[in-house]
Parts: structure tokens; sequence; C-alpha cells
């Protein structure tokens, strides 16, 4: 039988725990949500040897077990709670060669645990580089442990580490040092009182106020035969506690390890002199976007091209194929121009992503949120909510999520509600068709017409965030203190390995995420607006027929029968119901129609159109073609001109257009007030500027 084995991997941020969780489990990985709460919870299996797997649980990264935030909360939840499906048979601490120090203040504190605990020390590949010598049997001795040294990038170490983790029953639980001699009477009372459980599990719980079985702080404080301390005094054992460890860690470093400091200095110090730089900082980050965005542009023409192209001869061959029927329409009209309205996108979605991660990789994201802290404290945002709204770029979920590192709940409130204003990957494909159309496929200066379009809309919707911040800050009547504290990682070479999984993870995610939807909704739209109440619907043979009298060829005659059939449907009726409101803005009832429905995820905006114009069509046609051939009813000439073009981006640009998000903020503020005040101003907003535009520029 196969055995599996729960493994925690545990770690302060940018110690590469991810590249190890990557070079343990591949592609047998998965991410998803922890139950009841939006933290992501990664998770994947390994195989080891000896007919074994282990289960590796890759957990938020934390700097100690005194927790701050949700996500450290997590961690010590689940170290806590052996009744848990995840608790570890044996955890394994991930640290980085060059910040050893830091890192084994939370390894010593989950040795206290009393749980089998293995020390990886990753990046060894730069010891040589560093100037760095470890006595690595002598460091197994003091820490009562097995030590890994590790080199995710050059994958050296791993079976190494996969042999520990096997073998985990090998490790002794006896702690490093014992906590318990900060306050030696204290904890022998706590002792007596408890004597069958783990004194330092008992510490987490007095201090952090978490609970494990039946065991929490209003428990104790119930028991006769336990005084409860202070909160001040629990303050100063915490910090008693950390001493203690920290000079138990200095001795070991001084007998274990030695740094040549002439070669452990290196260029970093200079980089980070022009990265961080007051002007040239902001310049060069300027430039990264704007290479960034010419090359999902250019760099993905040609695939798109050609997953267009396919799509319309794919539709066109089922319908020639299939027995002719509603299953044939369905197919043809309805699911296929739905899934080409999402997949059609892939490329330049999937190169977003790889730049994003090349930042965070690289170590260069973390000098983007020194620099702009000074810019984002006169609006009241944190540098650290550079981050989220960097995020923002590719999702608006994970980024309202990655506000939790915000300390400030005034800075936090503002990041989360400011983030949708940030393009999303889901405002790409319509930014992207809509962009096609109306803009010039030109050059200036070099540079594509519709790439610097395109950054122009990134830009404008961070400045719109930025703007709102500062508004929300004058008008929030809410006091907190703020500290901003960021670690500057070492500059490394991205992984591929990493950076091919972070891609297609995240575009996987976003694929299948908005797929049912569009499925879902296109399949909805095709029935709404194939069948149609009334003689207009049914008969529009005829009608058709009877107006022009023979005179139209075969094609035409389809294609007037079709139009006609369609603006009688279910869908025309609502369409021509909303369209007085949308006309204004230069849209017609069938954008009116597809503006309506991206209010559940805005990607369904161009599932729609290709559903619609689908329709009806015995034409080998693109959706991008169907789009460019349709006329404005009211002014005459194309309906996607530049004026109606720009109208619908800067709809698209600022409308609140996702429940999904709406919900996640609702959860994070633990309030409908927040989601519903997004709603109502954002989408307001968003009429009154495309308003404007299209009367301005018509």
């Amino acid at each position: 039988m196969e055995k599996h084995i729960n493994v925690a991997l545990i770690g302060n941020p940018n110690t590469g725990k991810t590249s190890v969780f990557n070079a343990l489990t591949g592609l047998r990985q998965q991410v998803g949500n922890y139950p009841g709460i939006t933290v992501e919870k990664k998770e994947g299996i390994c195989k080891l040897s000896r007919g074994s797997k282990a289960h590796i649980l890759d957990l938020p990264g934390t700097y100690s077990l005194n927790a701050s935030s949700l996500d450290e909360n997590i961690v010590i939840e689940l170290l806590l709670n052996k009744n848990d499906k995840d608790y570890p048979d044996v955890a394994v601490v991930v640290s980085d060669v060059e910040n050893l120090k830091r890192n084994l203040l939370l390894f010593t504190q989950i040795k206290d645990l009393e749980i089998p605990t293995i020390l990886v020390i990753n990046m060894a590949d730069r010891m040589k580089k560093k100037g760095i010598t470890l006595d690595v049997t002598k460091l197994e001795e003091k820490l009562k442990t097995k030590v890994a040294l590790v080199s995710a990038r050059q994958g050296s170490g791993i079976e190494e580490l996969k042999e520990l983790i096997l073998n985990y029953k090998n490790i002794s639980t006896e702690p490093c040092l014992k906590a318990s001699v900060m306050d030696l009477e204290y904890f022998e009372r706590l002792r007596k009182v408890f004597p069958n459980q783990s004194l330092y599990k008992l510490w987490l719980v007095i201090t952090q106020d978490i609970n494990f079985g039946n065991v929490n702080r209003q428990s104790l404080n119930k028991n006769p035969d336990f005084q409860m301390k202070s909160n001040n005094d629990l303050k100063r054992l915490q910090q008693k506690e950390t001493i203690l460890r920290y000079q138990f860690i200095n001795g070991l470093l001084k007998s274990v390890m030695t740094v040549d400091l002439n070669k452990a200095t290196d260029f970093r110090i200079k980089l980070d002199r022009i990265l961080t730089h007051k002007v040239w900082g902001y310049l060069i980050f300027f430039s990264i976007m704007l290479i960034i965005f010419q090359a999902i542009y250019n760099w993905s023409t040609y695939p798109m091209d050609l997953i267009d192209g396919s799509f319309a001869t794919l539709s066109e061959w089922v319908k020639n194929s299939l027995p002719a029927g509603p299953f044939n329409n369905l197919v043809a009209e309805g699911i296929i121009p739905g899934l080409s309205g999402v997949v059609i996108f892939i490329p330049q979605i999937a190169f977003l992503f790889l730049f994003i991660s090349i930042l965070e990789e690289s170590g260069y994201m973390s000098r983007v949120v020194f620099l702009m802290d000074r810019i984002m404290r006169r609006f009241g945002l944190s540098g650290k909510s550079v981050v989220p709204l960097v995020s923002g770029t590719a999702c608006a979920i994970p980024a309202v999520m990655a506000t939790r590192n915000i300390e400030n709940w005034k800075e936090r409130l503002i990041t989360i509600l400011v983030i949708p204003f940030t393009t999303c990957a889901a405002r790409l494909p319509v930014y992207l068709i809509i962009i096609a159309l109306v803009i010039p496929d030109s050059t200036f200066l070099g540079f594509n017409l519709q790439g610097l379009t395109l950054m122009l809309f990134y830009i404008l919707g961070f400045g719109i965030a930025i703007f709102s911040a500062w508004v929300l800050n004058q008008v929030l009547d809410i006091k907190s203190k703020s500290y901003f504290v960021v670690e500057m990682p070492n500059y490394k070479l991205p992984m591929l390995k990493n950076l091919a999984l972070n891609v297609i993870e995240k575009t996987k995610s976003f694929v299948l995420g908005a797929g049912k939807i569009i499925m879902a909704i296109s399949i909805i739209l095709w029935v709404l607006a194939s069948y149609g109440p009334g003689d207009e619907f049914e008969n529009a043979e005829e009608i058709i027929a009877s107006q022009h009298m023979g005179d139209l060829p075969d094609a035409e005659l389809e294609q007037e029968i079709a139009s006609h059939k369609l603006k009688y449907s279910y869908i025309g009726i609502v369409g021509r119901g909303i369209e007085p409101l949308v006309t204004p803005l230069g849209y017609d009832w069938k954008i009116g129609i597809a503006i309506v429905s991206s209010f559940a995820a805005r990607e369904v905006f161009v599932g729609t159109l290709a559903t619609i114009y689908s329709v009806g069509s015995d034409e080998e046609e693109t959706i991008k073609k169907r789009m460019a051939g349709e006329e404005n009813p009211v002014l005459g000439g194309p309906l996607f001109n530049f004026a109606s073009g720009i109208s619908l981006l800067l709809f698209y640009a600022f409308a609140m257009q996702c429940m999904s998000t709406l919900a996640v903020v609702k959860k994070e503020t633990n309030s409908w007030k927040w989601p519903i005040l997004q709603l109502v101003i954002m989408s307001g907003f968003a009429y009154f500027v495309a308003l404007i535009a299209f009367q301005s520029l018509k």
C-alpha cells in the first residue's frame, strides 16, 4: 500500500520557498483557497522512493510564529491542530544561505512544537561566490535536526531532501532551546495545570489567542489554578523570547559559519542606488513598462491571428458537417464563438503573467515598492500598496487578498477600494479588440500606436486609482498609525521552471475561470438570440422577402433575415429596451447587451458579441471583421469609430464589472457597504466619462 507523508513547507518570504516547492512537485500541484477564507492554498504531490508519496503544502510566508496577519495565523493554526487533515508529519523550513540569522528564528520556534523539522538551506550555489562556509555536521548537532543544502536553481540537493522527508521519523523532536527559561516559575505553573500538553503550544495559545483541541485562551482564563498575565506582561515576555532565540542563533552561527566580507560585498548596493534613484528609478520603471506592453502586442499578433482564423474555420466546418438543426446552430453559433472569445487572448495574458513573474522573481518588484512609497504616502497609501495594485493587472481578486500585508487598516481599505481601477487581465480582451478596430496599426517614433494606446490605458487606470485613493484619504475618517518596512531580497536570475509553472498556473486559472462563465452565458445568449415571440420573429423570411421582392442575392437575403430575427428575438427585445441608455455613449443595442452581460465578468464582453454576431451567419468571418462591418443605426458610418471606441474603452476602464471581486471585497472588509459603494460609484463615473468622451469626439 502506498504511503502518504504530509509535509508543511514553511519559510520567510524571499527564501526561495516557491522554487523548492516547484522542484519537489513540478506540474503535480494545484492552487485553491483554504476552506471558508480567501487565502491561497498551494499543494502538490512529490514522488519518493520505496512506493511513498509526499503531500506538500506550501504555507504562506511568515517571519515568525508571533502572527501579525491572517496569512501567518494560518501557519500557526495548522501547526497546532493535530486533527487537521493537512497536519504535517514533518515540517520543512526553507532558509536563505545569506539570511540564516533571521530565518533561524522561525525554525527554532517550530522545533519547539515538537514536530520533526528539516532545515533546508537554499541558494547553496551562492555560498562560494559570497565567501560563505558552513559546518553542516555541527549545525545539525546544535539544532538537533537534519540539514539539506539545496540549490533549487541547479536542482542540487533535492534528492537528498526527498530522502530526509522519507526518513522523517529518525529526526529528533527535541527543541533547540527551551523557551520556558524566559520565566521558569510561570511555565512550571502552566505545566502543572496542563501536564499532558506541549508547553510551547500553550504559550502560543496565550499570546496569539488561537485554539488547539479544547484548549483556548478563555479556558485558560477560567482555570482557577492558573493566573493569566496582563497583555503588557505577555508582550514583554514575547520580546524576551525573541532576544533569547537570537542569542542562541548568534552563538550558533559564530561556531558553524564563516563569511569572507571581501567576497560578500557585490554590485547589489550600486544597482540599488540606480533602481531606487529619485529620478532614474522612475524612468527605468516607466521604460520597463513600455517595453512590456509593446511586447504584449507585437509578440502575440501571430498566434492570435492563427487562433482567430482557426475558430472561424472550425465553426464553418461544424456547420457544414453536422446535421442541420438546433444542435448544429448551438455549437457553431454559440459554443465555438464563445470559446474563441477566451482562447484568442491566451497569448497576451500569458505574456502579461510572464513579465510580472520576471519582475517578482528577479527581486526588482521589491525595489518598485520602496521607490513608490515616496509617492504613495502622499495619497494615503503605503509603498506596500504597489504590490496589490500591480497584481491587479493580472486579477483583482488575488490583488485584494494581497492587501493583508498592509498593517494599517485605513491604507489597506483604501487600497482594496481602488484596486478595481487598475487594468486587470479580464479587461485585456476588450481593450485589444477595440484598440485593433479604432487605432491605426502604425508606428510613432518607432513604437506601435496600438501598443502605446494599451499602455496609456494601463497608466490611466493606475492614475485614477491613485487619485481615488487621495480622495478617499480625505473623506474616510479613520485614525491609524502606519510604519513602512520592506525587505530588499537579493537580485537573481529568474528560474525558467518557476516562470513556466507560474504562467501555466495563472493562465489556466484565468481561462478555466472565465471559460465556465462565458460558456454558460454564451449558451443562454444563443438561446435568447435564436428564439423570439410574435410574428415579426416567426415570419422573418416572408417579411424580408416581401420588402425586397427578389432584388437581393441569396447571401445578402440570408443576412437580412438573420438580422431581422436577431432584432426581434428575446435578446433583441432586451437590447432595444436598454438602447436609449447606451445610444448617447455611441453604442447600439448589441453592445448594450454585451455591457450588461459583462457585469458578471468583464471578459464576457467579447464572447457575447461573438455569439450575437455569429447567430445566423453562414459566412466564414472572424469576430473582428464582423465588428468592423457594423454600422451606427443613428449617425451612420462604422459603429466602431474613434469616438465610440474611446468611449467604450473608457467605460471598461472605470466600470466595476466583476461579481467575484465584489464578493471578495465583502469578505475582506466584512461588510456589504464597501462593495456596493464600489459598484455604484465606479459604474456611474464610467458612464459619465464615456458620455463626455463620445459627445466631445463625435
